[in-house]
């Protein structure tokens, strides 16, 4: 078990009834709680890891469906003493020379690097991951802490003599208090897709990630000040909708950074906005990946089985409805049934069994549930379950949430499975006469984050590109997910808001320019030479 190292050191805030923390570095003593078997969850404020003895929510392991902590349910008392602690930090970072800021984030790479194997075996307790997939998760993250280190450089302005004697130029400044709040699919990636270009542009950061895997950003913090960030620089504050809504509706919070539902990130976006936030808020998808007739078929097959059922599909990236052109349906669905049924499901909380399962369970009972529930109404409406995981057990994890590969075929496009996003290891697959009617289908979705399309057709390649309604495009690239100096371009209802995710995009988001016109009027009289003499 992965703990977080916090001795208790009992202190009382001024305004919080709970205990505060004192967090050494990960190789410290274990953090003390009320129960031996539960792990510490405290919220993070001024630099101070803090009990406010609140309401409790439940963290499971999915693998065995045990509790293994209680995360508290803050609300706005919490947030406002976060908010407070961030606002009394600000105007120092902010004077902070980026140069100097960059190293924090040097300095937070290495410790992050230095602890990897611990905040994966962390992953993969909290959320169900596979040890590749943690570790591939967090290696992403890495890509943005790299990024923001290259902050000087991000933040350089323009200059120009836009007139004789007149000089233009361009700067780049923080906002002030800035939030995110993260899905539990990706406890560490998502956080570091936000805070650390945030902070590296010189604003103050709050981070409420999900309460479903809060043990992980816990992690980060404590890797943060030892990096040496300043006190209030980085807080986090756990809980749900209480929470969210604090910081949606603080004055003191400048910008808001969200991954999550669709139907949430409007909300988000929506709230935010109405009360002057600048808010990005990136919300669910329905990916699809066209299959044509000409495909390589081994190639199609592994990358569907990837974008499908990586990450037990529980991801806004995952590929989830192939659309089949033409012959493409039987050359690729025996060789995919095939490898959809050799995926191993199992236990992803014990790092040091040597036969790692290839799949771990789903994030909650109730959400099991749901995604059984999806796939048994597709089969009543018509549609064949070709490839069945519904009855995945696990032997050593008989409580766990698992779910098998589920190919589902047949699907058509007024079925319920076809249109809600599953959010599990379900690939539905569509047969198609042509490349305009698979591109019609996927271009009806609400949704836009990405598409893929597998040929090796240039001109079907080229045309797809082209028409298909997304913004992130793969060709034979399942999951066309960018990296960090990209933007992480959703469409439609998958995106609310103007500057994505990640990139140029994620340092415009958390800066403001501002541009400044200089004239010097040179004043040649005697007065103005004595005071250059002086």
């Amino acid at each position: 078990m992965v703990a977080i190292a916090i001795a208790v050191f009992a202190l009382r805030t001024p305004r919080f009834t709970g205990v505060r923390y004192y967090c050494p570095a990960l190789s410290g003593s274990i953090m003390t709680t009320t129960s031996s078997s539960l792990s510490p969850c405290p919220n993070l404020i001024n630099g101070e890891w803090i009990d406010p003895k609140l309401a409790t929510s439940e963290v499971f392991n999915p693998s065995t469906g045990e509790v293994i902590a209680h995360a508290p349910v803050s609300g706005a008392a919490e947030v406002a003493s976060a908010v407070d602690a961030a606002s009394r930090a600000f105007p120092a970072w902010r004077d902070t020379p980026a140069v100097e800021r960059a190293r924090v984030f040097f300095r937070f790479r290495h410790l992050v690097e230095q602890h990897f194997d611990r905040l994966c075996h962390c992953v993969s307790r909290e959320h169900g991951k596979t040890l590749v997939e943690a570790r591939g998760s967090l290696f992403r993250g890495l890509e943005n802490i790299e990024y923001a280190c290259g902050i000087p450089s991000l933040l350089m302005g323009d200059t120009l003599e836009i007139a004789r004697g007149v000089d233009c130029e361009t700067i780049h400044q923080p906002l002030g208090v800035c939030a995110g709040i993260t899905p539990f699919n990706f406890p560490v990636m998502v956080p570091l897709w936000m805070f650390p270009v945030a902070i590296a542009c010189g604003n103050t950061f709050i981070l409420k990630p999900s309460e479903k895997v809060p043990l992980a950003a816990n992690m980060l913090g404590e890797l943060l000040m030892e990096a040496g960030l300043p006190t209030g620089v980085f807080n986090i504050v756990h809980g749900g909708r209480a929470s969210v809504d604090a910081i949606l509706t603080h004055p003191k919070v400048r910008a808001i950074s969200f991954v999550g539902s669709s139907p949430v990130a409007k909300y988000i976006y929506e709230t935010g906005t109405r009360h002057g936030k600048r808010v990005q808020a990136n919300g669910g998808a329905k990916n699809y990946i066209v299959v044509m007739p000409d495909a390589n078929v081994s190639k199609s097959v592994e990358a569907l089985s990837t974008a499908a059922f990586g990450c037990a599909g529980e991801r806004c990236m995952a590929g989830s409805t192939a659309l089949t052109v033409g012959a493409a349906a039987e050359r690729l669905l025996p060789d995919l049934i095939t490898a959809a049924r050799a995926i191993r499901v199992g236990r992803t909380d014990r790092p040091e069994q040597k036969n790692q399962p290839d799949m771990g369970p789903v994030i909650t009972a109730s959400h099991r549930d749901r995604v059984i529930e999806l796939v048994s109404q597709g089969e009543r409406e018509g549609a064949k379950i070709v490839c069945d995981g519904r009855g995945a057990r696990v032997s050593d994890g008989p409580k766990g949430f698992y779910v098998g590969a589920t190919i589902v075929d047949e699907v058509a496009q007024s079925m319920t499975i076809a249109r809600e996003e599953v959010f599990g290891p379900v690939l539905n697959v569509m047969r198609m006469d042509d490349l305009d009617s698979a591109i019609e289908l996927a271009n009806a979705s609400n949704y836009g984050n990405g598409a893929a399309i597998f040929t090796n057709s240039g001109s079907a390649a080229r045309e797809f590109k082209q028409r298909i309604k997304a913004g992130m495009v793969g060709i034979n690239v399942g999951v066309p997910a960018t990296m960090a100096m990209f933007p992480f371009t959703g469409w439609d209802d998958s995106f609310y808001g103007d500057l994505h995710i990640q990139g140029r995009e994620g340092v415009q988001f958390f800066t403001q320019q501002k541009v400044i016109s200089t004239r010097w009027l040179g004043d040649t009289g005697p007065a103005a030479a004595d005071v250059w003499r002086k």
